[in-house]
């Protein structure tokens, strides 16, 4: 699906602000959603064009070559972002991360962007809190290129004399004429100026859950169900006897990697797996109707091999495109992607959370924060009985993993190779008597994919799982005298 929308969201602040991390974060945010996005961070460009390991003179407003060749990076990758937004990529929204501190570095990003038809939003990040600063410097700043093999007091010291040579000329954005929010304090202050278009509003509404106090997720499956020993989907049976030996653990391994002072909340499903392995928490607990699995539809409660049996298009269809295949009367991933952004959003707020959820639930989430793409999130591996620990920093995630000593069925089914998804549909063409899916290249290539027996391959998956302007037709999309307001 073609989009004549393009954003350039114009990253704004001193160093060590989080300017690197909101773009980061919103990154994978919209690509979770299926949105086309990309960061262009200037400092990269300005390390592959003139270098690391600058002084912090080079950044002095009164250096005119450190000026020039800082201005030179930032137009090149001005030129970039544009011919990515532009060309033929497909890219809806980029996020341009750099200072650009000056009304005068503003007013040129601005203008060249908008003669080329780009919608600007700025992106202030604002932070008062010297504590703060300081901590995101050591965390981030001297783990950067800049400041590689280098003393991490020599490193300090640099980096907090090039902010002041920002802080001379620095200018926050006063520009009426421009759309923009300015986060200031971490959320404790926000400033929002003509906002407009839906796509604009949901970026801004994120961007306004989004803190950067340190703080750790937790993901765990329920304990072992009875229907997963029978190897049946979806349902809501109980625990199985190594189920609730799990559930009996899970408060000890918690508090040992969480530590018995720290706050923590507890997310649930309304289902009964997930509430039994909560039990023994000692945390606060909420239920979310929204964090339910993936449902199954017509196909609830019956193992793959009853699938297969029954609906062997449906079993084809899935494994050629799992992501996207809705069972009737179910869900897709997609659809659960859509369902969970909610859940999303709450996670951005908060602190330290556990869920303890489902399989296909929590894949979808780990998407997120890890950064999978659509065609690999169906198949990340989320093991029985494991404790897995994310915590947020600029550039991603890091995660440890925590395996219980209980044994429990291995509910992952791998990724099919083409080859394997050749034979199904080789084998589902013999047993329909229709020509083979997999034989027929054109229309895999023009995703015109089969209907199933009783599902189907969502259509038109390339677009974005959201809608960009709900409400306003495509432009060569005419309406007729039928149609009624």
């Amino acid at each position: 699906m073609s989009s004549n929308i393009q954003i350039a969201c114009v990253m704004v602040g001193l160093p060590a602000r989080g300017k690197t991390y909101i773009s980061q974060k919103v990154c994978r945010y919209l690509c979770w959603l299926g949105i086309k996005t990309k960061v262009f961070n200037v400092g990269n460009y300005r390390r592959q064009l003139h270098g690391a390991n600058l002084p912090h003179s080079f950044f002095d407003p009164h250096n005119s070559e450190g000026e020039q060749q800082r201005q030179e990076a930032a137009k090149v990758a001005l030129e970039d972002m544009m011919q990515w937004l532009l060309d033929d990529h497909g890219g809806m929204v980029a996020l341009y991360d750099a200072t650009n501190s000056t009304h005068k570095r503003r007013r040129w990003l601005h203008d060249t962007l908008t003669a080329k038809g780009i919608q600007v939003l700025f992106i202030e990040s604002i932070c008062q809190d010297e504590s703060l600063v300081l901590a995101n410097v050591r965390d981030v700043k001297l783990s950067s290129p800049d400041y590689q093999n280098m003393d991490p007091q020599a490193a300090a010291l640099d980096f907090t004399a090039r902010i002041d040579h920002y802080k001379e000329q620095y200018e926050t954005i006063t520009e009426q004429d421009y759309t923009y929010v300015k986060l200031i304090n971490v959320g404790s202050q926000n400033v929002i100026n003509m906002i407009q278009g839906y796509l604009e509003s949901r970026i801004v509404y994120y961007v306004l859950n989004l803190h950067i106090q340190p703080r750790k997720i937790y993901f765990s499956r329920h304990g072992e169900s009875q229907y997963n020993v029978d190897g049946k989907i979806g349902g809501d049976s109980d625990l199985s006897q190594q189920g609730r030996l799990y559930a009996a653990q899970l408060p000890n391994l918690i508090q040992t990697h969480l530590g018995p002072e720290r706050n923590l909340t507890v997310w649930t499903s309304t289902m009964k797996r997930t509430i039994q392995t909560a039990e023994g928490l000692a945390y606060p607990k909420l239920q979310w109707k929204a964090l339910d699995e993936l449902d199954a539809g017509v196909c609830d409660g019956m193992t793959y091999e009853e699938i297969e049996e029954q609906y062997p298009e449906d079993y084809a269809n899935r494994d050629e495109d799992k992501f996207n295949y809705r069972y009737r009367g179910g869900e897709s991933y997609r659809d659960v992607v859509l369902r969970l952004e909610p859940i999303i959003m709450e996670l951005e707020r908060h602190e330290n959370i556990l869920i303890v959820g489902h399989q296909a639930i929590l894949r979808c989430i780990y998407a997120y924060f890890m950064n999978y793409n659509q065609e690999d999130l169906p198949y990340i591996k989320i093991p029985l009985h494991t404790l897995i620990e994310l915590t947020p920093k600029a550039y991603g995630c890091e995660e440890k993993r925590y395996r219980v000593d209980i044994k429990a069925v291995d509910t992952h089914r791998p990724k099919p190779s083409v080859e394997e998804r050749k034979q199904k549909t080789t084998k589902l063409a013999i047993h329909t008597d229709q020509p083979s899916v997999a034989a027929n290249s054109s229309a895999l290539n023009s995703a015109k994919l089969p209907v199933g027996a009783s599902g189907e391959i969502v259509r038109d998956f390339t677009s974005p799982i959201v809608p960009i302007s709900p409400g306003i037709p495509p432009k060569d999309v005419k309406r007729t005298t039928s149609e009624k307001d």
